[in-house]
């Protein structure tokens, strides 16, 4: 595929893989069960991204310009508090007349960039998050023919496959330490454990599901989790588009029963999520692998912006108050990392 003259060569750096010479771009799920490797993006709103590279190698450290990002103080939410509240009380309104159980509520974050100045190559950026906030589900995805920036510091797989097994690792409940944690997040975590059981029932032979982890407590930079993970064996006739069909959106970051909370979204979160809360990763076709995170704590570019998601869930017993504090906590290093001066990093 041809890159524009003076644009940056296409890559991907998922699964501590990194992937050049890009011979294809699809939006075309089933090719993810033919042959070659894939890097994979899917939009929460938008068409799919299947990239297939020729050339697979371990990834190395980042010789380019060190990312130097826009200033702390220009960054902007697309939803204020008083509209954060306003939200929150429609949410819990729904809750109260049994319309749902629970919504992920999210907000944007936006500052402008001049993508043509010295370190503001995404990939940059992607190395940068790898030293200042690393993550178990990283990703970089940089097509420039079709407008794709991304850099991902995920600590959440969405989706992993291995021949005919296949598993999620929900993450819900969020603390700045373990003793913040309480019986909010693990309410949150086992409503999404049976939605996200029900969502691999509906591509799992019968009596497969199994849940082998519930409510693990994982550190991350700055946070603490509570995780579980839900595995099950695919039926025979099975596809990569008929398993993301069946699970996709992420059932961690849109809520419990899954349509009704989409509706909720897509009602309060007028301007779209984008790339954000989708999923991004690989996957080998040959061998009948992949993993995909979900694509929170993630940076992507659009026009002269750069843009950063965060959100979390709206119980009943929520408060439209913590519930901005933890998009804030959430937000808070990586907008550190991606706000300070050149530094040094890994890709």
């Amino acid at each position: 595929m041809s890159t524009r003259p003076g644009a940056a060569a296409p890559l991907a750096v998922v699964g501590g893989w990194l992937c050049t010479d890009l011979v294809e771009v699809t939006g075309d799920l089933s090719v993810l069960d033919g042959t070659g490797f894939w890097a994979v993006v899917l939009p929460y709103d938008g068409v799919p991204v299947c990239a297939r590279f020729a050339d697979v190698r371990p990834a190395t450290p980042w010789a380019g310009t060190p990312w130097s990002g826009p200033p702390a103080t220009e960054w902007t939410s697309t939803m204020d508090r008083a509209g954060w509240s306003d939200r929150v009380n429609s949410i819990r309104a729904s809750i109260e007349a049994g319309d749902v159980y629970q919504v992920n509520l999210t907000r944007r974050l936006w500052a402008p960039i001049d993508r043509t100045a010295p370190g503001t190559d995404i990939a940059a950026l992607g190395a940068a998050l790898a030293e200042g906030n690393p993550a178990p589900f990283s990703a970089v995805i940089r097509i420039p023919d079709i407008d794709v920036h991304i850099a991902s510091a995920s600590p959440e797989r969405y989706l992993s496959r291995d021949g005919d097994e296949v598993w999620s690792s929900p993450i819900k409940g969020t603390g700045a330490t373990l003793a913040d944690l309480g019986p909010k997040d693990v309410a949150e975590n086992v409503m999404i454990v049976d939605l996200v059981r029900n969502d691999l029932g509906r591509v799992c032979r019968w009596g497969s599901i199994e849940v082998p982890s519930l409510l693990e407590v994982e550190e991350h930079p700055g946070l603490v989790h509570l995780v579980s993970t839900v595995r099950g064996t695919l039926r025979d006739d099975v596809g990569w588009a008929d398993i993301i069909a069946a699970t996709f959106p992420p059932g961690s970051v849109t809520g419990a029963p899954k349509l009704a909370a989409c509706s909720i979204i897509d009602r309060l979160e007028v301007d779209g999520r984008g790339p954000y809360c989708g999923a991004i990763g690989w996957v080998d076709a040959d061998r009948r692998r992949g993993d995909l995170n979900v694509a929170i704590r993630t940076f992507w570019m659009e026009g002269p912006r750069l843009w950063l998601g965060t959100g979390g869930a709206i119980t009943h017993d929520s408060t439209a108050a913590d519930e901005w504090d933890e998009t804030e906590l959430k937000a808070r290093r990586l907008l550190a990392v991606a706000s300070r001066g050149p530094i040094g990093a890994r890709t």
